[in-house]
């Protein structure tokens, strides 16, 4: 039987010594403020760590004004290691730390795994070391971690550290430092900062436990982000994520490396349709996560996070530019939201307050000329008179004629007093440039461009919610009978009779079907199924290529001709006859994935999968919830249900279908790729009528 890819499997925990250390080495911190180690001690000097700081460099006896050690034998024993030495230099300095007994160690040096096999030894005997000691390691090649304890990092710049702010967490200290930059630009503040690096014991799932366990609902940043470069155990990130989504934390990530050019080859419909993406994206929305595809997407979403919870999709957009309005009621509208007219005896009664030309229908422009008092009414009226608008964008630059900061201080005013989420968006970075920093002070956080947060919105209002259902209740399957037929099976492709074998057991309907070996047999077939009849080659992969497939045979005459031509194509191990059934062509596969378990799509058959692909998928195991989100996002749902006169089909039947292939794979990790394809849909009934499986044992 498999084992659930994702039950939780217990690893070394992020501990005290690291987050909240009494003592700090860094070895390897210098003078020079320009490379790692004495940037480091710099940092660490200058933020609120009360601890002891000790440097050990032999060549300098004073480093930074704090008397130094010439190696570690001299020092004082320490809770966390800061190691800025060469990689070769690191496995000797570790050892004689934890016979001193250092439980947490930040290696920032580069030239491990990432650079050469020889690297690679080196991070293995570190991890090794550090974990027979039950210690924690953050590293290598990495750029070290900020909190409210210290600031272990080697970069500038670093962030306002609040409580309040958001907690980050990053494979690359690149991609970490980019972050950072620009969040702050626009006002958002970090609980504390994570880089991993290699990950040679710690990986992000690590870091998501640790917040996870660590969880305090008064006290922990409810904002969580992560840059993630590789997943090592979905059955972390799904356990946790959820965990804190439920704690009421809002958590957003990016996943790189999914490109299709990372994807691998297949045979199958289902595999050649699969890819890294779309396993990320399936346990992102298991676990409740936000998916971005970009640092600059994160930064809105993670800035829409700050703000009080979008309750609807109705948006007001408030604006004195016309152009930068209707860019944004664009792109809301595109992602979903709404942004309704409106109208009304209030409507006209605030129109009244406004100047001559103003309008007021949304998006409600005030001109040119808008002052702060109009925009204090227009939030007003928003705010208290249209029940029917659930969040306000405003929209207020500066052409540079006059000082906007009356505005931003009504702005400021009601965004704290106002009920109704207001985004402000203040595109002017240079002529209100001061004005824009006060706001920021005031502990705002900026959009600077208006299709930036209508997309971060949308994204947010679609993705944000409850994590999918983790208990539910499975279909019944026959384990035993899987277990024999995948017990007895070859690797590869499974014949036809054993396909059927797994289909029965796992309760997937499916067309009658009979394999043959003689025109007699096809024949006798013939009679006891009745026409019209589809006759197909077992053994090619690719059926239709080598004229492998034959439909709506009517006669006797066709079966015995179609049968002597198809048996000498080559690779041919038999006929399989088949009922010809009609119906709304439909899909379902799964396919193994590394690290995430099965991957499980579905869709609509014949040419909306060949050519428009249309299909969507979830990690298994699937609820009827997660199935049902599933199918309404296809572009052809509507013809599930039936459209100008065209009969739609049993959706809850084609429901239990995948419900049934989910626990299917879930149970059996030996399939490896599986095709149900097509399935022919009516108003009564869903049947298989192809299927493919492969295994490896």
């Amino acid at each position: 039987m498999i084992q659930n890819i994702f039950e939780f499997q217990s690893r070394i925990m992020i501990n005290q010594e690291l987050i909240a250390p009494r003592s700090i080495a860094v070895i390897g911190g210098s003078n020079n403020i320009q490379k790692p180690g004495g940037k480091i001690v710099q940092n660490i000097l200058a933020s609120p760590f009360e601890g002891e700081l000790y440097v050990i460099n032999p060549s300098n006896t004073l480093v930074q004004g704090m008397t130094t050690f010439p190696d570690i034998y001299c020092a004082p024993k320490c809770d966390l290691a800061i190691l800025a030495i060469a990689a070769k230099d690191c496995v000797l300095a570790v050892e004689e730390l934890i016979k001193r007994d250092t439980k947490a160690f930040i290696i920032i040096s580069a030239g491990f795994g990432e650079e050469s096999p020889l690297g690679a030894e080196y991070e293995d005997k570190l991890t090794k070391m550090v974990q027979d000691a039950n210690g924690c390691l953050i590293g290598p090649n990495c750029i070290g971690l900020i909190n409210k304890n210290y600031h272990g990092v080697f970069t500038t710049p670093i962030p306002k550290v609040t409580s309040q702010g958001m907690d980050f967490v990053s494979s690359s200290g690149a991609t970490a430092v980019f972050i950072m930059e620009r969040a702050m630009l626009l006002g958002m503040q970090f609980n504390s900062v994570f880089s991993v690096g290699n990950a040679a014991q710690t990986p992000i799932e690590d870091v998501l436990e640790y917040w996870d366990n660590s969880f305090d609902p008064t006290l922990s940043s409810k904002i969580k982000l992560m840059y993630i470069e590789s997943i090592s155990d979905a059955s972390k990130v799904l356990k946790h994520a959820r965990s804190l989504i439920k704690k009421g934390c809002k958590i957003a990530a990016i996943k790189s490396g999914v490109s299709v050019a990372g994807s691998r080859a297949a045979s199958s419909h289902t595999g050649a349709m699969a890819s890294s993406d779309s396993a990320v994206r399936g346990l992102f929305r298991k676990a409740g996560i936000v998916y971005c595809s970009s640092r600059e997407e994160l930064i809105a979403v993670a800035s829409v996070f700050s703000y009080p919870e979008l309750k609807g999709n109705n948006i007001a957009v408030i604006t004195h530019a016309g152009g930068p309005a209707v860019m944004l009621t664009d792109v809301l509208s595109k992602g979903g939201m709404q942004v309704p007219e409106i109208k009304g005896p209030k409507a006209d009664e605030l129109l009244g307050k406004l100047s001559p030309g103003s309008s007021i229908s949304n998006p409600i422009d005030f001109l040119a000329t808008g002052n702060a008092e109009q925009l204090g009414t227009i939030i007003d009226y928003v705010n208290n008179e249209f029940h029917e608008i659930d969040g306000i964008c405003v929209v207020f630059g500066s052409s540079g004629l006059f000082k906007v900061d009356e505005v931003y201080k009504v702005l400021n005013d009601k965004m704290k007093s106002t009920e109704k989420p207001i985004y402000p968006v203040l595109p002017s970075l240079i002529n209100a440039a001061e004005e824009v920093d006060r706001f920021i002070e005031n502990g705002h956080i900026n959009f600077p461009d208006e299709v930036n947060l209508g997309e971060a919105i949308s994204q947010v209002r679609k993705q944000l919610g409850n994590p999918l259902p983790d208990i539910f209740d499975k279909p019944s399957i026959d384990k035993t009978e899987i277990d024999r037929i995948i017990g007895t099976a070859k690797e590869g492709y499974l014949s036809p009779d054993e396909v059927k074998g797994l289909l029965d057991a796992a309760g997937i309907p499916r067309v009658k079907e009979k394999v043959v070996s003689s025109a007699k047999e096809a024949l006798d077939t013939a009679k006891d199924f009745g026409y019209p009849l589809v006759m197909k080659v077992v053994g090619p992969i690719h059926k239709s290529d080598v004229g492998g497939v034959v439909l709506n045979i009517r006669e006797d005459i066709t079966v015995q001709n179609e049968f002597d031509r198809m048996i000498e194509i080559p690779e041919t191990t038999g006929i399989l006859m088949q009922q010809m059934l009609s119906g709304r062509e439909l899909f379902a596969g799964a396919i193994a994935e590394p690290q995430f378990g099965h991957q499980v799509m579905a869709g609509l058959g014949g040419i909306f999968i060949e050519i428009l692909h249309d299909i969507q998928s979830g990690l298994a195991p699937l609820s009827l919830t997660e199935i049902d989100l599933m199918l309404h996002r296809l572009k052809g749902y509507q013809l599930l249900e039936g459209i100008r006169g065209q009969d739609g089909i049993n959706i809850n039947i084609f429901k239990d279908i995948i419900t049934r292939l989910s626990a299917l794979v879930e149970y059996c990790p030996s399939i490896k790729e599986m095709d149900l394809n097509p399935l022919l849909g009516k108003p009564d009934s869903v049947i298989a009528v192809d299927a493919r499986i492969r295994i490896e044992k």
